[in-house]
Parts: structure tokens; sequence; C-alpha cells
């Protein structure tokens, strides 16, 4: 399993704090694909951190990571 931990607007969205996800291996790439299929999100500007670090879409993601979907931030 995958735990996805969500923040900012997307916890509303979602309506919880964290996603566990079945899969045992998948790409980030593949990963936002499965959150626009089964939660539909859409938004490709939504960075992905996997075990604290941001990731690029072809890194593999597996069972035991930790993931985190960080929403756009704007500040003054």
């Amino acid at each position: 399993m995958i735990t996805v931990l969500v923040f900012a607007h997307l916890k509303e969205k979602f309506g919880q704090p964290r996603l566990v996800l079945e899969e045992q291996e998948l790409t980030v790439s593949q990963l936002r694909r499965v959150l626009a299929e089964q939660y539909d999100l859409q938004d490709n500007s939504v960075m992905i951190a996997v075990n604290e670090e941001f990731a690029e879409e072809d890194e593999v993601i597996r069972a035991g990571d930790t993931v985190a979907l960080i929403p756009p931030v704007s500040g003054g």
C-alpha cells in the first residue's frame, strides 16, 4: 500500500488528510492518472513529494513509501 498525504484545499476536496492506495508500485506519472480517475484530481500544478523529497514524473513509488500532494501556494 502507498500512503498519500494531502494538504491545504486538497484535504477539503478529498474529505480526509490521507489516502491509502492498494497499488504496490507505480510512477509519479501513473499516480497522477490514478488520482485523476479515482479522485477527480485534474490539477497538474500539484507538486508530489516521495519520502519528503520532490519527485520527478518517472520516479517509482513503492509500497511503504509516503507521498505528499502539495498544492501551489501564493503569498505576498
